[in-house]
């Protein structure tokens, strides 16, 4: 299995990802052929070795005449289509990128995503960088994505629509989900098109995956930082394919990110003061608490009380268990989650609306399943028991 890492140390933009693929042996020509098949063959790019605080790397240097076209989605989906050059797999990637910030677009302005107008994204050279950037990971014959959590940087940024906080909210909303590194470099370190990239390819973030490496690609920004060296670092590698993991991700659509699992063991604490504590932990946005029971020391009874936490949370859930409980410590570590995707459903039955979630489980199908709470409420104010309430959501989502 082939593995590209994104080592975002200094945030990502479409022209970095670009460089790192041309320092990893990307042709330019097969880029600059699959840009011209677009019906875009005035467009030159250029690539140069050059030095960011030291560092040596690639910067890629997109030559095209002036325009001022504002262009929208399925107008960058012909163009695309219409790629002699593209392969099947360089195509879709390029639109699902697109796509995806599209839909972001769409919520920052309250339209839809056939009305959004695409200003910076839309240009020929932001096109040019992610249909780029797709032709080369398709070149370099990619099986797996993965990433470090991403800095944004800080400070306000000028777009089409006046200035904005860094991240700019179009880039925020495709961050949703990823991990957030802490930067307090003034300047836009990831741009919208480095965070649709991210989004539509890597499905783990964390540190550098056990793999065999078999080349480091070094793309350069645009601005000069007093910080840092502003570039993207690619590493590709491989790693021994066991199968059932590889094809239960291609089969299951999922999403993956990180949670702290805070533990501690108790043999001293009333039921009541856990329970309390439980109710504080729920409330301070812990995402699951629960009780193991467990044989302690001097053959006591007690119980294991896990807290699963965001990262950015878990202090705060620390400090909750250990004024609210007799514990003297915690224990604390990191764990990789794995997600099915699930969206809301609404289930009209002849008693009126239920609320759901349908998760996906391959293959195209979903899976329903009814809130606990939401099928009490309906419950108690239909006069109805919960398994009523539930045969009632099954028979509505049977029916579409």
């Amino acid at each position: 299995m082939r593995i590209a890492y994104f080592d975002c140390f200094s945030g990502i933009s479409g022209d970095m990802v670009l460089g790192a693929l041309v320092d990893l042996g990307v042709p330019l020509e097969r880029i600059q052929a699959g840009i011209a098949s677009m019906g875009l063959g005035q467009v030159r790019i250029a690539a140069d070795v050059v030095k960011k605080k030291g560092f040596r790397a690639v910067k890629v240097h997109i030559e095209h005449p002036p325009e001022h076209a504002h262009r929208h989605l399925h107008q960058i989906e012909a163009m695309i289509d219409a790629g002699s050059e593209l392969s099947d797999g360089a195509r879709r990637m390029a639109k699902q990128i697109f796509s995806l910030i599209g839909q972001a677009e769409a919520k920052m302005h309250n339209t839809t995503i056939e009305k959004v107008h695409f200003h910076e994204v839309g240009a020929i050279d932001s096109i040019a960088d992610i249909v780029g950037a797709a032709i080369g990971f398709d070149a370099l014959s990619i099986d797996r994505f993965e990433a470090s959590p991403v800095p944004t940087g800080c400070g306000s940024v000028k777009i089409a629509h006046g200035l904005v906080s860094v991240p700019a909210p179009a880039t925020a909303e495709l961050l949703c989900g990823i991990p957030i590194a802490t930067s307090h470099i003034r300047h836009e370190l990831t741009t919208p098109t480095g965070a649709a990239i991210l989004k539509a390819t890597v499905k783990r973030f964390g540190p550098l995956p056990a793999m065999r490496l078999e080349a480091v690609g070094y793309g350069a920004g645009t601005i000069d930082l007093d910080e840092q060296a502003n570039v993207l670092r690619i590493a590709l590698g491989t790693a021994a394919d066991d199968g059932v993991a590889a094809e239960s991700e291609e089969t299951i659509p999922s999403e993956f990110d990180r949670v702290v699992l805070i533990e501690t063991n108790l043999d001293d604490c009333s039921p009541e003061d856990v329970a309390a504590c439980v109710a504080k932990l729920f409330a301070a946005g812990a995402l699951d608490v629960y009780q193991t029971p467990c044989l302690m020391k001097k053959g006591r009874a007690g119980i294991e009380l896990t807290v699963i936490a965001s990262p950015h949370g878990a202090g705060r859930l620390e400090q909750i268990v250990l004024a609210h409980t007799t514990t003297i410590g915690v224990r604390r570590y990191l764990a990789d989650r794995r997600k099915l995707l699930r969206r809301e459903v609404k289930l009209q039955t002849p008693q009126g609306e239920l609320r759901a979630k349908a998760v996906q489980v391959g293959g195209g199908r979903e899976r329903m399943m009814l809130e606990y709470d939401d099928a009490l409420d309906a419950a108690d104010k239909w006069q109805l028991s919960i398994a009523e309430v539930r045969q009632l959501a099954a028979t509505a989502w049977s029916a579409g």
